[in-house]
């Protein structure tokens, strides 16, 4: 373990023949944080299919994984065992097409079971490397994914670029799930981030044999957390166990274009998150 964080540190340490002390972000027209006040709300799934549509839709887009402790980018991209090199202005994010760039400390790892045992201290640095030395080129999007909670990470995200240009907050209907996320919509606003909107993730389910919906949690939550912060929603998506195994296959990338009713509402966010985002 002690020998796979040294080997991480050691790569995110290495600087290129002429370092590059000024920002990468220069080139990059809008910077989109992901989060949510609680996990298991499927907010990488979010990020990395918001990525690969965009990236679909012709835009040019990089997706930074910023969960330090659970990077799973990599695997939904099947690019778990890719390793990025450092060229001349940086380290070299890994290409998953011609318009989508990726970089994780996932794609550090020696061992991919192997844990990232790091403080505060420590992640705000990769974090800050993250963004400033990753050769992250010119891009429409830079898409941020956050691990849950309002702690070190996001709050790095905001005080680092200092002009994020609007976060999406992923919640369920789950009461408990909705607590959390409200602290993440305060978060926001204390932050001064521009609120993009709410999606309303794993939004009943679609039986697989008869395709009615069935639904899960109770309803209401996320309407009321609209209302009470002034947020729209931007869309709601059922579970969907065909979406779902294209992040654990590595494929997420080139399912975009489904049919199903999640592909559908999908859209539907991607178009209300263009609009938004100007």
């Amino acid at each position: 373990m002690a020998d796979n964080v040294q080997s991480s540190e050691n790569l995110l340490n290495t600087k290129p023949e002429e370092p590059k002390l000024v920002t990468n972000l220069r080139g990059i027209k809008k910077k989109l944080m992901v989060m949510s006040g609680k996990g298991g709300v499927g907010k990488s799934t979010i990020s990395a299919s918001l990525a690969a549509a965009l990236a679909a839709r012709g835009k040019k887009v990089g997706l930074l994984d910023c969960d330090i402790h659970g990077p799973s980018i990599p695997t939904m991209f099947g690019i778990e065992d890719e390793r990025p090199i450092v060229g001349e202005k940086g380290i070299v994010p890994i290409e998953v097409s011609s318009n989508l760039k990726v970089m994780s400390i996932g794609l550090l790892l020696d061992n991919k079971d192997s844990p990232i045992v790091w403080r505060g201290p420590a992640k705000m640095g990769a974090i800050k490397q993250f963004l400033e030395e990753v050769d992250w080129g010119k891009l429409d999007y830079l898409i941020i994914d956050l691990p849950p909670g309002t702690g070190d990470e996001p709050l790095s995200i905001v005080q680092l670029i200092g002009n994020v240009d609007g976060a999406i907050v992923v919640t369920t209907p789950q009461d408990v799930a909705l607590v959390s996320v409200r602290k993440s919509l305060k978060f926001v606003e204390m932050m001064k981030v521009p609120l993009i909107g709410l999606v309303n993730n794993m939004d009943g389910i679609i039986c697989p044999h008869c395709n009615k919906r069935i639904d899960v949690f109770r309803s209401g939550g996320v309407d009321k957390a609209s209302t009470d912060y002034n947020v729209p929603i931007l869309g709601s998506l059922p579970i969907e166990p065909d979406v779902a195994s294209t992040g654990d296959s590595g494929t997420i990338a080139a399912c975009v274009n489904g049919t199903s009713e999640w592909h559908k509402n999908f859209k539907t966010i991607v178009d209300n998150i263009s609009t938004r985002v100007k």
